[in-house]
């Protein structure tokens, strides 16, 4: 008798649902507490935590809401076949279209192209809701409608445009591949990460943004200075008009070698007190390149996306896998699927080992920017950060180690104390 691989997948991501949901109600009730943490007393306002405190709960709620939606579409999807026959679908598709459907590039084409138009059926009312409801009632959002569906319809178009070659290719890499399939596929994904990083801020980020070169001045000045000092490559300082969309604030370098750019959203600017406080926040995102922490991270997930096609070419072939799934032929698009669904298990340990290194490089930009003179000045953009964001005050020990890629603002306040004493 096969393995029922179905039933396996199925009952594992039950369990996993039913796991996280204990995280959030944890977290939850973390949320509904009516008192800042002893460390944040006096540091963070009674009004800034309050309306925190609001607009975690509304996302909290939502989350619950959303999550269970989710799992439910899911697991029906699976349970119920929806895939096998949406496959057969599609081919019946090209049929009528008078297109070959033994041809596999254009049946997975057409397969994916359904399974886009039903997700933006079903994600578009939790998309509108979170933006025109949650984010609006708490001051965030700031695009209109129409903003909205145009940054919509160009994410669509990107897809359309740069879906097929990529889907094709990857088919071909496959149905050619023979034993090196696992190197040629990792090759691929790596030379498209490469061009895709170069490109992106280039060519496709503009399309949603305006980028504009940071104006001369102190601020300008700080950041080359402190970039010169660490010898940093920098070639470009713009500011992103993240404000069009979202009054949340963020800050991000790119580039390879010596070609590198910094960008800072306009409302990191807008939101700090002062020029100090944005270039500590600098200065912290400076200690990850300078701790090879980028680098790191980059190889990281290469070594991790070759054990993936690794583990894939081992399984692909397996008819059993495939007919647990309701399928009687092997497509290349299918199996990736399949596979991704049999490997969650090890997926969620790997991101929960993937946070926990997340963690630590945090706290080590933090103590680098700190050993450059900015533990005062980061110490309060973080608070700013923390307060204009109105990210949760209080979280569940738990739940953070779980989710959180960034260590809460408690134990980074706790941590660069933790330096001062050390040191006394």
């Amino acid at each position: 008798m096969a393995f029922p691989y179905m039933e396996a997948v199925i009952g594992f991501m039950v369990l996993m649902y039913i796991f996280e949901t204990y995280l959030d109600i944890r977290q939850h009730a973390s949320l509904k507490l009516p008192i800042l943490p002893k460390p944040l007393v006096g540091v963070v306002s009674q009004d800034k935590f309050e309306k925190s405190r609001a607009y975690s709960l509304d996302k909290s709620n939502f989350h619950f809401i959303h999550g269970a939606v989710t799992i439910l579409m899911d697991t029906t999807i699976l349970f119920f076949g929806v895939l096998p026959w949406f496959w057969k679908r599609s081919g019946d598709f090209l049929v009528h279209m008078g297109l070959n459907s033994e041809n596999e590039i254009l049946h997975t084409l057409a397969f994916l192209g359904g399974v886009m138009i039903w997700s933006q059926i079903t994600d578009l009312p939790f998309s509108l809701y979170s933006t025109f409801v949650i984010e609006s009632r708490h001051g965030f959002n700031k695009q209109t409608i129409w903003l909205f569906f145009r940054d919509m319809f160009k994410s669509i178009c990107l897809s359309i445009l740069l879906g097929p070659p990529i889907v094709a290719a990857i088919i071909v890499i496959v149905q050619k591949g023979g034993p090196y399939l696992a190197i040629y596929l990792w090759g691929f994904m790596f030379v498209l990460s490469i061009v895709m990083m170069t490109l992106y801020p280039i060519l496709i980020a503009p399309l949603f943004n305006k980028f504009t070169p940071l104006p001369e001045g102190g601020l300008r000045e700080r950041i080359e200075n402190l970039a010169s000092s660490l010898k940093f490559p920098l070639k470009k300082l713009f500011v992103v008009d993240g404000s069009t969309r979202s009054s949340h604030s963020n800050a991000y370098m790119y580039g390879f070698f010596n070609n590198k750019r910094i960008v800072l959203y306009d409302t990191l600017i807008q939101q700090c007190k002062n020029e100090e406080e944005v270039v500590a926040v600098l200065a912290h995102e400076l200690g990850h390149w300078k701790l090879n922490h980028t680098m790191y991270s980059f190889i990281a997930v290469q070594i991790l996306t070759f054990l993936q096609f690794g583990g894939y070419t081992l399984v692909r072939n397996s008819k059993d896998l495939f007919l647990s799934f309701g399928f009687d032929t092997q497509p290349v698009l299918i199996g990736l699927i399949i596979f991704q669904h049999t490997v969650i298990p090890l997926q969620h340990l790997v991101s929960f080992g993937l946070n926990l290194v997340s963690r630590a490089f945090e706290f080590q930009a933090d103590a680098f920017a700190k050993k450059l003179g900015y533990a005062s000045p980061l110490r309060a953009g973080l608070v700013k950060l923390q307060e204009e964001n109105l990210s949760a005050m209080n979280t569940d020990p738990w739940y953070s180690a779980y989710h959180y890629s960034h260590p809460p603002l408690v134990e980074r306040l706790a941590a660069l104390d933790d330096s001062d004493k050390k040191r006394d």
